[in-house]
């Protein structure tokens, strides 16, 4: 069977739609409606619904897409295989994603790390926030997400990486620093949070909602996107954040921020890994996994 043909109706069933299925496997529309065509014909059956707005499989077509990807995953490890000279050389592309907290901390340094230890891999890592991460890792845009929240999604499989501490970032000369408060105490400092979808405010919100009380019982002045944007706030004054302890330890080494503990509340976070469901691993993604998992904090 021609695995082009297949690749053609798996990107058209994973986008819904043939332009955007083109642009992923940089062909033309016409060339990819040829591929579906001529699958269908050689099959003997309808494959996609094409009478909506969206395109969509039918039965015969979602039992094929199930054992289309098997194939393609297998043929995508062989030839990744196969482009090693030397059973020792570790080759290919690695494309991850990762949200902004280990995204900006962990994640760049063990990447470096690693490509200097297998030079014949061409890293490329995307830092957006979790929900983004994880829908790239369903859409097979990257391999593997590194995310600071286990989201439900279907065809993504989560595991725990490593663990992070969320504390409470207040400017030095705050009240608060270096102390312990009550919720209520908290309830009457202007708060800033980052974005919806952002693993950090997950992490906050669920433990919030552990003792009964919601984001919105607090005093959010500001939403200002991910952890950099609140981190740059805090710094200038403008309030106190929940943020990843690993990314402002620079600051709390140089005095520049400090934390503060809210007595109830215990935000510690796994972060976690994400592949899609199904997909195999190439050998690159295989190296790296191995590598980080002897260097991740835990």
């Amino acid at each position: 069977m021609d695995t082009r043909q297949l690749a053609a109706f798996c990107a058209v069933v994973e986008r819904k739609s043939f332009s955007q299925a083109a642009e992923r496997l940089g062909v033309t529309q016409p060339a990819v409606s040829l591929q579906i065509r001529s699958l269908e014909q050689r099959l003997g059956r309808q494959l996609l619904d094409r009478s909506g707005r969206r395109v969509e499989p039918t039965e015969a077509g979602l039992r094929l897409y199930a054992s289309a990807q098997r194939l393609l995953h297998a043929e995508e490890q062989l030839l990744e295989e196969l482009e090693s000279d030397d059973e020792g050389i570790v080759s290919g592309n690695l494309e991850l994603g990762a949200s902004t907290g280990p995204g900006g901390t962990v994640v760049p340094v063990i990447l470096c790390e690693f490509q200097e230890r297998h030079p014949d891999v061409h890293v490329r890592l995307s830092v957006s926030d979790t929900q983004t991460v994880v829908a790239q890792v369903a859409g097979r845009e990257l391999e593997l997400g590194i995310v600071g929240a286990g989201r439900r999604h279907r065809g993504v499989a989560f595991e725990p990486f490593f663990r992070d501490e969320v504390v409470l970032a207040v400017p030095v000369a705050h009240p608060f620093a270096g102390k312990t408060v009550t919720l209520e105490q908290l309830k009457g400092e202007p708060l800033i949070v980052m974005q919806d979808g952002a693993g950090v405010r997950q992490v906050l919100e669920d433990e919030l909602r552990r003792t009964g009380a919601r984001l919105r019982d607090l005093d959010v002045r500001l939403e200002l996107g991910l952890q950099e944007s609140v981190r740059s706030a805090v710094l200038a004054g403008h309030g106190v954040t929940f943020i990843s302890r690993l990314a402002i330890e620079p600051d709390l080494a140089a005095g520049l921020l400090a934390t503060a503990r809210v007595r109830g509340l215990d935000p510690v976070r796994e972060i976690f890994l994400a592949r899609a469901s199904g997909r195999s691993e190439t050998r690159a993604a295989r190296a790296f996994l191995a590598f980080a998992r002897e260097r991740v904090p835990r």
